[in-house]
């Protein structure tokens, strides 16, 4: 490499935005004691962030080919400072929500703006070398993620898993002025807005219908009211879709079963693999009584797990076709998720650990290979929508599994302690209800809850993996793509250039 300069200025970023992902799970229980927040405001702590990135990424990149990829870069940095300041700062769950999306907005211009820099900075070789250290620093945030958080959490307190963003902005943002040369792409190309709000909407109402339907009931009018709302959403985005001159996301890649199938792999992989940690980390803390630094360490199997089998796959699974290699690893993940139900009043953290395990085989065999597979579907001008789709859907997923899943937590816990109770104890305050519940009770409602969201992951990775075996098929193997021990994992998603093999649609 001639110069590491705009490598090290976009791997920052990446970073931090990614580390943000997975960083405030451990500190939840913290949160909920320090702002009396509700399980509900818990998860919006988690979805706010998820469901911004998600649902601003193809517009807010699209964005940045007209206006200039370094300066939308800088700009999104600068926005992700002040809202991590804003979260630090919150004095109540509301404020801490709110400042979670500003934060979600200004890391989709990051990580919108992300591979476009280091294809414009790299060419050639130095540019598959640039790729495969961003892809190891992508993965590195989601391991380091909850570990950083129980470290933070347990020293200084929570709020300094976000004050900490200040001086690596600020280092970032000087850096990437200094040593990234500005790029833009087509500049005739006109930004879908109308799409990108439409699809926001959508997402936004969907998943808030799903955290609300836990206080509300499946069945209640206001329940049916918030899901026919995403439903028009999603009408009125389709309807955009079709007629926009450049849309988000072309509609007739759809057609493609291949493509598709890739797409429901994304959205299941996060749910399944991430979105019941959280519920786990509140388990580990306020039933449990550990610390959060002991908390974070329980849930280190699935992340170091997973690096081993990513590095090691690379070499022994080159030219296994993807089918075969996300579709199977989506099993395992499913197989993790149904082997950590088996909780009781008297279960210890040991519990999990099979669990965890055999999920993180399943995520090191999933993630490195699910953007060659997305790119190899479609055709080559169409790779950056690709890319960016596979993202949006990952992130998706992960905030409609951590909605959903908490939602099966905290029914089956009101069946056995009542619903405010129920809400207390998921919302981490399980220790105040000893004093008036027996603590048996307490610990075999909230084992129960987390065995159902645990089979609810399950059956979500499960139904994933059965729909990429059946609906990803290979054409021909492609001995210049990438193997499936490229690229990167992390619940905020990976992108990789190149592709494994070419898909038949």
């Amino acid at each position: 490499m001639r110069s590491w300069g705009p490598l090290t200025a976009v791997c920052l970023g990446t970073f931090m935005l990614l580390l943000d992902v997975t960083i405030v799970v451990v500190a939840l229980p913290d949160m909920a004691r320090a702002l009396d927040a509700s399980l509900s405001e818990l998860q919006w702590v988690i979805d706010g962030y998820a469901l911004a990135l998600a649902a601003l990424l193809l517009g807010v990149g699209a964005a940045a080919d007209v206006l200039g990829r370094r300066r939308v870069q800088v700009a999104g940095t600068v926005v992700f400072a002040l809202a991590s300041l804003g979260c630090g700062l919150a004095g109540d769950a509301e404020l801490l929500v709110a400042a979670r999306a500003v934060q979600g907005l200004g890391a989709a211009a990051m990580f919108a703006t992300t591979l476009p820099l280091l294809g414009a900075a790299y060419q050639g070789k130095e540019r598959s070398v640039a790729l495969g250290v961003w892809g190891a620093v992508s993965g590195a945030a989601a391991a380091l993620g909850p570990v950083a958080g129980g470290l933070l959490t347990a020293g200084p307190g929570w709020r300094w898993i976000f004050f900490i963003n200040l001086p690596v902005s600020v280092a970032a943002v000087w850096l990437t002025l200094r040593v990234v040369p500005e790029s833009r792409g087509d500049a005739r190309r006109r930004v879908d807005w109308a799409g990108t709000v439409t699809f926001a909407l959508f997402a936004g109402v969907l998943t808030y219908g799903a955290v609300r339907a836990s206080a509300v009931g499946w069945t209640s009018a206001r329940t049916g009211v918030t899901f026919a709302v995403a439903a028009l959403a999603l009408a009125a985005f389709v309807a955009v879709e079709r007629r926009a001159t450049h849309p988000l996301l072309d509609l007739r890649l759809l057609r493609k079963p291949a493509f598709t199938g890739v797409l429901i792999g994304a959205a299941g992989y996060n749910a399944a693999a991430f979105g019941v940690i959280p519920y786990f980390s509140i388990w580990l803390q306020t039933v449990l009584g550990m610390s959060p630094v002991r908390g974070s360490l329980v849930l280190l199997p699935l992340a170091a797990t997973s690096f081993v089998v990513a590095a090691v796959g690379g070499r022994l699974l080159h030219g296994v076709p993807a089918r075969y290699v996300i579709g199977i690893g989506l099993l395992l993940i499913g197989a993790g998720g149904a082997a950590t139900a088996v909780l009781d009043a008297d279960s210890s953290w040991g519990a999990l650990v099979p669990g965890l395990t055999l999920a993180g085989v399943g995520t090191g065999l999933v993630s490195p290979g699910l953007a060659g597979a997305a790119l190899a579907a479609v055709e080559p001008h169409r790779a950056g929508m690709a890319g960016g789709a596979v993202n949006t859907f990952r992130q998706l997923g992960y905030a409609l599994g951590v909605a959903v899943f908490g939602t099966v937590l905290t029914s089956r816990m009101a069946d056995a302690l009542g619903r405010d109770a129920a809400h207390t104890a998921a919302g981490g305050g399980a220790a105040a209800l000893r004093g008036a519940l027996p603590e048996h009770a307490v610990r075999e409602a909230f084992a129960s809850g987390l065995n159902g969201a645990a089979l609810t992951a399950g059956v979500t990775g499960l139904v994933a993996g059965a729909a990429v075996l059946l609906m990803v098929r290979t054409k021909r193997a492609s001995a210049a793509g990438q193997g499936p021990g490229a690229g990167a994992h992390a619940p905020g998603g990976t992108v990789a250039e190149g592709a494994g093999e070419r898909l038949r649609a």
